[in-house]
C-alpha cells in the first residue's frame, strides 16, 4: 500500500487551530489533516503517522506554547530520520530573533508565516511545500498529477 502523505497542525489556541484546519481542509481528501493542540500532542500524532507508515509531508507549529515550544518540536521532526525531510512551517506571532535563528539552524526551518495570515497565503505555502515534497521524496508522483498541476 502506497504511504499516504499527511500534515500536521500544532496550536494550542482552539480558534486558531480550528481556522488553520478550514483554511485546510481543501486539502484533506488527499492530505490528511492532524492537528495538535500541544506539543505533546504532536508527538502523539506523529507516532501515529509513522506507525500506520504513512509520512509527514508538512508541519506547521505554532511557537509559544504551554510546555515545550513549537520551535523545539520542528528541532525533533528534524532529528527525527522518519520525518526530516518534511516541509516546516512557523506559524506564530510571538517567535524571538533567538527563537527563530534556532528553527533557521537547527530545524530547517522552510517557511515562517506572521499570524494574522490570509487563507490564500497559507494554502498557497502549504500547497507549495507539498509540491515539493512529493518531487523529492515519493517514488510515485503521478498519483499527485492533478494536485501538482493546480500548483
Amino acid at each position: 500500500m502506497t504511504p499516504r502523505i499527511c500534515i500536521l497542525c500544532v496550536e494550542d489556541e482552539v480558534e486558531v487551530l480550528d481556522a488553520v484546519a478550514k483554511d485546510l481542509a481543501p486539502l484533506e481528501d488527499m492530505f490528511p489533516l492532524f492537528t495538535a493542540r500541544s506539543v505533546a500532542e504532536a508527538r502523539e500524532c506523529v507516532a501515529r503517522i509513522e506507525q500506520s507508515r504513512d509520512l509527514l509531508g508538512v508541519a506547521l507549529c505554532d511557537h509559544v506554547m504551554p510546555g515545550d515550544s513549537g520551535v523545539e518540536l520542528l528541532v525533533e521532526l528534524y532529528r527525527n530520520p522518519y520525518t526530516a525531510t518534511c516541509r516546516k512551517v512557523l506559524l506564530t506571532g510571538h517567535a524571538s530573533l533567538e527563537a527563530m535563528v534556532r528553527a533557521v539552524n537547527y530545524a530547517k526551518l522552510d517557511y515562517y508565516i506572521g499570524k494574522p495570515w490570509t487563507q490564500a497565503e497559507l494554502s498557497d505555502v502549504v500547497r507549495r511545500l507539498l509540491a515539493e515534497f512529493i518531487h523529492e521524496q515519493t517514488s510515485d508522483p503521478q498519483r499527485y498529477q492533478a494536485f501538482l498541476d493546480s500548483v
